[in-house]
């Protein structure tokens, strides 16, 4: 009797499917380094986040007043610093600029609203100044931004 041959089949024709395999492109995706890189963005945005919320430093009164309510715009913010400079925002602006910025930005804003931080060591009379020409350039509804926990007039 004479062997039969293996034409195609048997371990060599398993070893020629498998290298002719590998030469194909692999058609999987790897999601794990997309994972990782999300992860890592994730973990960045979450500690820079805080950082960028800063503002211009002033020691703002405590009082014991409650909170206004958030309006759906970003709220306008303008600062009086101890040395008696102004910010609209976190930009330092000239005393003398601040009529013409406020009715520039005022045009272009839906909500008069815009809330005002003083330091604690600015007189009463600088701080009038200041609202007196926030109201001339139209803004008509100043919310006066303090700490939390002050003492009442009670005493507490």
């Amino acid at each position: 009797m004479t062997p039969m041959r293996n034409s195609g089949g048997g371990a060599r024709g398993n070893r020629r499917r498998r290298s002719h395999s590998r030469d194909l492109p692999m058609s999987e995706i790897n999601v794990t380094p997309f994972v990782d890189v999300m992860l890592v963005l994730l973990v960045v945005f979450m500690v820079a986040a805080p950082l960028l919320t800063v503002g211009v430093p002033v020691e703002l009164p405590e009082t014991a007043a409650e909170s206004l309510p958030m309006p759906e715009e970003e709220p306008l913010t303008i600062t009086i610093r101890t040395d008696g400079g102004l910010s609209i925002q976190n930009t330092e602006i000239a005393r003398d600029q601040l009529i013409p910025r406020l009715s520039a930005i005022a045009e272009e804003r839906s909500d008069r609203q815009l809330f005002l931080r003083a330091d604690q060591g600015i007189s009463y009379g600088q701080v009038m100044q200041v609202m007196g020409a926030l109201n001339a350039a139209g803004f008509n509804r100043i919310g006066l931004v303090t700490e939390d926990g002050g003492p009442t007039l009670g005493g507490e």
